[in-house]
């Protein structure tokens, strides 16, 4: 008998993910995950604690997926880079991004790209608490945007629509910003 497949967290949280884009974000149970994995459902919580922890991977692999942009660039042109690629995951991983609306992003993975933001709020001269509440004003914007077309809602429109559409999200993002400037 050959000796048992090696996970870690990482294989688990993608396979979860491969699921999801598969057979959409129902289908990622313990059971399917260990089953793809070639393991009993006991393994996986060597690396999960539960479903919910499992989900919350998935919100960080989706977040982490998201590429920082370079330091260099100036704060306002990070935001914007950020929130492109986090519509270009969305397209990559539609079933499943729904989930950043459900569920906060609580790993380190995932508040990393938060504080990324944050950081770059920061630097164009946000302070205090009006960080966090920015941050949770212009993610919305975005996020609710992005999984909006993800999930379809604009599927009758033409690409160049939605992406005149999305331009103006970004313009309203930006008049906010400058609102706090």
């Amino acid at each position: 008998m050959g000796r048992p497949l090696q996970i870690d967290r990482q294989s688990v949280l993608e396979a979860g993910l491969l699921l999801a884009d598969e057979n959409g974000l129902a289908a990622v149970t313990m059971q399917s995950v260990a089953d793809m994995l070639g393991v009993t459902p006991m393994a996986l919580y060597r690396h999960v604690a539960n479903k919910a922890d499992l989900l919350d991977g998935l919100v960080e692999l989706l977040l982490t997926d998201v590429p920082l942009p370079p330091a260099t660039m100036e704060w306002r042109e990070r935001l914007a880079w950020m929130a492109r690629a986090l519509r270009d995951t969305a397209q990559r991983h539609p079933a499943v991004f729904l989930l950043l609306l459900q569920r906060p992003a609580t790993t380190a993975g995932a508040l990393h790209v938060r504080d990324a933001v944050c950081a770059a709020l920061r630097e164009g001269g946000v302070a205090g608490p009006a960080v966090a509440r920015t941050e949770r004003v212009i993610s919305t914007a975005i996020l609710g945007f992005v999984a909006s077309e993800a999930g379809g809602r604009f599927g009758s429109r033409s690409t160049r629509e939605v992406n005149a559409d999305f331009a103006a999200v970004e313009a309203m993002v930006e008049a906010y910003l400058d609102r706090l400037s």
